[in-house]
């Protein structure tokens, strides 16, 4: 039986838990309106941007995907873009596997669930309880308050794009790279983060006049990958 003190303690860790993840959730919805009239923006269908949210629900893979389909691109070079976007996921899902400790439906629902915001809400409580409890409440209540939020916005920004008419007209063509830039600007935190973005700034630049929408972006995520390959390849050596 937990001491009345232990209790206290995780009651108060839950309250701001719970309160991080509701703001998280309104802050991220604001990008959820982009989306849905960029979707819009982009030749999707109210209920098409719709289950983009629903079913494939990982914001920057989103974006990507629309802003390809809204630039012209080929439907499997926006599909191949978000997957490789998305991929990322995989590797939160490797961290949370064991403190979440799911089975059956539920690692169905927690893999849904697995976005940055989760993520980085259920790590931020390592220290905070000995026990996990506090890092499993943090990825299920951001997950599903950033879900909640995101698809109810989605609605909004689809809903009110299309009853403008023609998005374009009013400039939100040119969302998705706002939205897209929004997503990276908060990243750029080392040398490291600002030389991959402007490498593949560059090479973007160079690209986009000589071949189809979208592969600019899949050219520079090689970039990052490769940038990647040879930090991991250090820590690698520096652990020998």
């Amino acid at each position: 039986m937990q001491s009345p003190e232990a209790t206290t303690g995780y009651a108060a860790v839950r309250a701001t838990i719970l309160r991080n993840a509701l703001f998280i959730g309104l802050a991220v919805s604001v990008y959820g309106i982009s989306f849905g009239a960029m979707g819009i923006t982009a030749g999707l269908s109210v209920a098409e941007t719709c289950a983009l949210s629903l079913l494939m629900f990982t914001g920057a893979s989103q974006l990507a995907f629309v802003g390809i389909l809204g630039a012209g691109g080929a439907p499997a070079t926006a599909i191949a873009t978000a997957l490789l976007l998305g991929a990322r996921n995989a590797m939160y899902a490797v961290r949370l596997s064991t403190m979440l400790r799911v089975r059956g439906g539920w690692r169905m629902l927690a893999a849904q669930l697995t976005i940055d915001e989760s993520t980085a809400l259920s790590i931020a409580q390592d220290e905070k309880l000995a026990d996990g409890r506090a890092s499993r409440l943090g990825f299920w209540a951001g997950g599903v308050s950033v879900y909640l939020l995101w698809n109810t916005a989605t609605v909004i920004g689809a809903l009110s794009a299309r009853a403008m008419g023609d998005p374009k007209a009013f400039g939100l063509d040119a969302a998705i790279a706002a939205g897209l830039a929004g997503l990276l600007w908060p990243r750029l935190r080392d040398r490291e983060s600002w030389s991959v973005a402007a490498g593949s700034f560059a090479l973007a630049l160079v690209m986009v006049p000589f071949v189809p929408a979208g592969v600019p972006v899949l050219a520079c995520a090689l970039i990052a990958f490769g940038v990647a390959t040879s930090t991991l390849r250090r820590h690698r050596e520096l652990m020998g």
